[in-house]
C-alpha cells in the first residue's frame, strides 16, 4: 500500500517545531495535566495520559515533574486550570489549518491566533470550517529501513487500519484513535518502536506549495507554532523544500 512521501515531511516538521519553540516540557506538562484531569491519574487506565507520559519519557522529562503534573491535573496540587480549544482556518491557496490550544485565558489565545493568521496571509474560520478535511486517527511513523513485510504483518495482526509506505522508505501505520494505545503497545512488543507516535488530525488531501507561496505558508505555520498556548498545528499544506 504505497502512499505520498511522509517521512521527511512529518519528521522534519516535528523536530523543527519542538526545537524552535523550546517549549516541549511546557507543552507536555499541559497535556499531562489535562489528561489526568479528564481521565484520572492512573496511566494504565487512561490512554491519553499514558501517551503523554510516554512522550515525556522520550523527551527525558524528570519523573518528579511528570508526577507533579499528574497530581495537579487530578486535583492534588494548585495550578492553572487549562481548557482545550480548537481553531480552524485557511492559509495560502486555501490550505486548511487546525490549531489545537490549551489555555487559561481564552480571550488572549483567540486574539493571538487571529493575529497570526491575518499577519501571514491566512484567515481564521468558524468551528467546523475545515475539520471535515481531516481524519482523526492514530499515526505511527517508522524510519526508512524498517522491515516492511514484518511490520505490516504485525500491524495488521494488532488491528491497524492501514499501512502506508513512501518513496523514501518510511512506513506509516494508521489506527483508529481508540485503538492507538493497543496497536502501539503490540508493535513495540514485536520490536517496532515508532519514531513518531501521535493521535493526529491527518489531512485527507494535501496541497503542495512552492516558491513564495511555500515561504508564506511556512511563516504562518511558524507563527502559530510559536504561540505559547498552541499545542499542535495540523495542515493540508505540504511546503516543498
Amino acid at each position: 500500500m504505497a502512499g505520498h512521501s511522509k517521512w521527511a515531511n512529518i519528521k522534519h516538521k516535528k523536530d523543527r517545531a519542538d526545537a524552535k519553540r523550546g517549549k516541549l516540557f511546557t507543552r507536555l506538562i499541559k497535556e499531562i495535566t489535562v489528561a489526568a484531569r479528564m481521565g484520572g491519574a492512573d496511566p494504565s487506565m487512561n490512554p491519553r495520559l499514558r501517551l503523554a507520559v510516554d512522550k515525556a519519557s522520550d523527551g527525558n522529562m524528570p519523573k518528579d515533574t511528570v508526577q507533579r503534573a499528574i497530581q495537579r491535573g487530578a486535583g492534588g496540587l494548585d495550578g492553572a486550570n487549562y481548557e482545550e480549544i480548537r481553531y480552524e482556518g485557511y492559509g495560502i491557496n486555501g490550505a486548511a489549518v487546525i490549531v489545537d490550544c490549551m489555555t487559561d485565558n481564552r480571550t488572549r489565545t483567540v486574539a493571538e491566533v487571529r493575529h497570526a493568521f491575518s499577519k501571514h496571509g491566512g484567515n481564521l474560520g468558524t468551528d467546523g470550517s475545515v475539520a471535515f478535511l481531516f481524519n482523526h486517527c492514530g499515526q505511527l511513523l517508522y524510519a526508512p529501513g524498517t522491515p516492511e513485510d514484518r511490520l505490516m504483518d504485525a500491524a495488521i495482526e494488532a488491528g491497524a487500519q492501514d499501512v502506508l509506505t513512501d518513496e523514501e522508505g518510511g512506513i506509516e501505520v494508521i489506527t483508529a484513535p481508540n485503538e492507538f494505545a493497543a496497536v502501539k503497545e503490540s508493535l513495540e512488543k514485536a520490536g517496532f518502536k515508532a519514531e513518531v507516535a501521535e493521535i493526529v488530525m491527518k489531512p485527507l488531501n494535501e496541497v503542495e506549495l512552492t516558491g513564495d507561496n511555500g515561504l508564506q505558508m511556512q511563516k504562518l505555520l511558524d507563527a502559530l507554532e510559536g504561540l505559547d498556548d498552541v499545542q499542535e498545528v495540523y495542515t493540508s499544506a505540504v511546503v516543498a523544500d
